[in-house]
């Protein structure tokens, strides 16, 4: 089945929509092939501003209709505890409140941008969209992670080389409790970092440390910037370190 096939079939559907790559594509795929498509983003604590930024500009270039959910994590101790299935909580969250809003919006079908390249028996996560009937258009059409970048720059969206990213929470580590402050001095964090000039990074909380992830073609940037790191990050952390293992 090809994008084309698929929306042909499904022609009045709600995304959820992030603003990262694989969503970006799938809407702009919708917006073409399909009669009617809303976006729902569900703007919570752990998710970065830029993201939600990133998400408004593509709605709005695309022309589409985008509405954004305000979602409290933070008052599910079930995901605030994080445990390693954290993912399942929070997705279930995240869909079945969108899932709420689209139906009352008249739309019958959700989609997400899960691709075929994605490892579903991986991901706690995924097992939300099989219990709440959720489509991943990506997967079905086996159109990869690699397809949809190379589909979205010949589309000319901006996303198509944009670095893959997960969400805030997973810089905490496992079975550490996830808490606002810790989420917020994160984000500023890797605000700092990507000031910088860094991209596709990590900075991970490790007790009163940072640990700083980056690709191996930036370990040198770092060295050439450890002045200004330690300047911006210093005042928030004991100490900073530099996974050499890189992303």
């Amino acid at each position: 089945m090809t994008i084309e096939e698929f929306f042909s079939q499904y022609n009045k559907v709600a995304l959820a929509f992030s603003g990262g790559v694989d969503s970006a594509y799938l809407l702009y795929a919708a917006k073409k092939y399909s009669k009617n498509v809303k976006a729902y983003y569900v703007k919570s604590n752990f998710q970065p501003e830029f993201e939600l930024d990133d998400a408004k500009r593509l709605a709005e270039e695309l022309k589409v209709n985008m509405e954004i959910i305000p979602l409290d994590v933070l008052c599910d101790e079930e995901i605030t505890k994080n445990p390693e299935n954290r993912c399942y909580f929070c997705k279930k969250r995240i869909f079945s409140s969108i899932l709420q809003k689209a139906e009352k919006d008249g739309y019958k079908i959700l989609i997400d941008g899960t691709n075929a390249s994605d490892d579903y028996d991986d991901r706690p996560g995924m097992k939300v969209l099989t219990e709440l009937s959720v489509l991943s258009p990506l997967r079905i059409c086996g159109i990869t992670k690699d397809k949809v970048r190379e589909l979205s720059k010949e589309a000319g969206l901006f996303t198509w080389n944009k670095p893959a990213y997960a969400c805030l929470a997973t810089r905490i580590p496992t079975g550490e409790k996830i808490t606002k402050e810790k989420l917020k001095l994160t984000e500023k964090s890797e605000e700092e970092l990507s000031k910088m000039g860094f991209s596709d990074f990590r900075v991970r909380l490790i007790g009163q440390t940072a640990k700083i992830q980056v690709t191996e073609k930036q370990l040198n940037m770092v060295l050439e910037k450890r002045d200004e790191i330690l300047q911006k990050l210093k005042p928030y952390y004991d100490s900073i370190i530099l996974d050499l293992e890189t992303r």
